[in-house]
């Protein structure tokens, strides 16, 4: 969407104004500079939100005993695995549709156990947590004193109630010798463009952790009927007809999105490992800078709410809970020797897109040295990171296409401005900083496309002969595009103006990595529709990198 074709409702505009008041209504002369620290922006997005300053919960204790409908509707989940601990998750919402959730502004407390097996015959670890009506009535626990590599089953329980059951999975431990890791990759669910086959498919995998690439749920409106799904059984509220903007609107956004059978059973099968692109956010924005001309202090505020509203609803650590509008979502997990995974935040930290963004001819503004798509302090910790690496695989999963990607196979070609071709420079200092610290296979997992592609990564792009270092494995959608296509219409166009390029799919799915003391292999995995439920799931192409020879090749 466009500047030009933003349209305000009555509602969002009334919400827009209460934005601009929050900001006005900080302290006396506190001016942008202080607004633009993580103190102004706490205290005014408290303003705006009706939460403690501090951050500390103050609402009464709420027996449990008294919530009369399943709270656990929004399922369970588990995340960041380390050798010794795992992360899980939950969130009460009796009546997930509703602002609050359905629950009274009231703390609650909730009960968990994790086990060895699904029955609970042998429950390693319990304790109990406190769902806070400031956090959503969102639960964690970091559970330690787990053995590495091993599967174990967890719930909760609060009053007379108890969760679905999940399954996850510890890290291997450090310096372990393992000889074989599954992951899956995927990204971009709008709900509004169709059902969430690919995470029912998913759930049946046989992978150790899920890569969650971005855009796990969408600021645009949804109808009464959930857009492309085009229910006939039920409708929804009028409240997800509109623009997320408020921390209540991203938290009614999770609510709908997380309710999805399809989404809970993925969760409830794997440990994810999430990061974000732009749409949990807003489409496009780049740093501090919205996409739309909103004030700085307005969109700052925006982003401050969506950023909460993420860490309440997503499995992550207490390191990445965010103050104001600023969050750490970059971080490190290791598995054993076999692999290292750097997760990067590619939106938080850029520059804005040159050029005004779209695909555009690259020229002094998208290559200006200055430009970076990861921000300094980033950059330095992903290459201090591969100088400290023992790892056989070093996994970089992150948001936007990295390798060059032409438009077409003439001089007239452009380029996106909104991925890595956008800031060459930036590109190019990672992959030096690889080179530097000896790094021999580089693998770099991305969404954001609604399509599938296989990369090698050159030293050169411009260069066809020019040394591969690395493979980019790009997972197509869950969702978003709708049903999509083998070949879309640009991929003839596209194929032959990259020769780099391995391989090129449309439809919607998920990708399936295997990493391998000698090899790593990639599987693309397809649904046919998700306009309409129940498509079964395809191999769209497979194919091998070999350790210490970087370049794809069919499987």
């Amino acid at each position: 969407m466009t500047a030009a074709q933003t349209i305000m409702t009555p509602d969002q505009s009334t919400r827009a104004t209460e934005l601009r008041a929050a900001a006005r209504l900080l302290e006396p002369g506190v001016g942008r500079r202080r607004f633009l620290t993580a103190t102004g922006a706490a205290a005014a997005l408290a303003f705006a939100v009706n939460l403690p300053a501090a951050g500390t919960a103050s609402a009464a204790e709420l027996d449990a005993r008294r919530i009369t409908e399943d709270p656990f509707t929004l399922g369970v989940a588990s995340g960041d695995p380390h050798p010794a601990s795992v992360l899980i998750w939950t969130r009460l919402a009796p009546r997930p549709y509703e602002p609050g959730g359905g629950l009274p502004r009231g703390r609650v407390e909730v009960r968990w156990e994790v086990a060895r097996d699904e029955s609970f015959r042998r429950v390693e670890r319990r304790g109990s947590v406190t769902a806070h009506p400031e956090f959503a009535h969102s639960v964690r626990a970091e559970v330690q004193g787990l053995d590495s590599g091993r599967v174990y089953y967890y719930r909760f329980r609060t009053g007379g109630w108890t969760s679905p059951v999940g399954r996850t999975r510890t890290a291997p431990a450090p310096g372990a010798r393992n000889s074989s890791l599954a992951l899956a990759a995927i990204s971009c669910q709008a709900y509004h463009d169709g059902y969430f086959t690919a995470h029912r498919h998913l759930a049946a995998e046989d992978v150790d952790v899920v890569l969650h690439l971005g855009d796990y749920l969408y600021e645009y409106a949804v109808t009464a009927t959930g857009g492309a799904r085009n229910y006939t059984d039920r409708r929804l509220p009028a409240h997800y007809n509109r623009e997320t903007v408020t921390l209540e609107d991203y938290r009614l956004r999770y609510a709908l999105y997380k309710s999805d059978p399809d989404l809970r059973a993925a969760h409830a099968a794997h440990p994810f490992v999430v990061t974000w692109d732009d749409h949990e956010t807003e489409n496009n924005y780049a740093g501090g800078t919205p996409e739309n001309d909103v004030p700085p202090e307005e969109f700052l505020l925006r982003r401050a709410a969506a950023y909460r509203a993420y860490w309440e609803n997503q499995p992550l650590r207490t390191p990445q809970r965010p103050t104001g509008p600023d969050m750490r979502l970059y971080r490190r997990l290791k598995f054993g020797r076999l692999a290292q995974f750097d997760i990067l935040d590619t939106r938080q930290y850029r520059s804005d897109q040159a050029y005004g963004d779209g695909w555009r001819t690259p020229g002094p503004e998208s290559e200006d040295p200055a430009r970076t798509m990861t921000g300094a302090a980033q950059e330095r910790w992903l290459t201090d990171g591969w100088r400290a690496s023992d790892a056989t695989w070093n996994v970089v999963p992150q948001q936007v296409t990295f390798a060059q990607r032409r438009d077409m196979p003439t001089d007239a070609f452009k380029l996106s401005m909104d991925s890595w071709d956008g800031y060459p420079a930036s590109r190019q200092r990672v992959l030096a900083g690889a080179e530097a610290a000896g790094v021999e296979n580089l693998m770099v997992l991305t969404g954001d496309v609604h399509v599938s592609y296989a990369f090698d990564l050159k030293k050169d792009f411009d260069d066809p002969a020019s040394r591969t270092v690395g493979t980019e494995i790009v997972t197509t959608s869950v969702s978003s595009g709708k049903d999509g296509a083998d070949r879309p219409a640009n991929w003839e166009n596209q194929t032959r103006a990259n020769p780099h390029l391995k391989h090129y799919n449309g439809r919607r799915g998920y990708a399936l990595v295997t990493l391998g003391t000698k090899e790593a292999r990639a599987d693309f995995r397809t649904v046919a529709a998700v306009t309409t439920p129940g498509a079964p799931v395809t191999t769209a192409a497979s194919f091998v990198t070999e350790a210490g020879n970087p370049g794809l090749t069919p499987a």
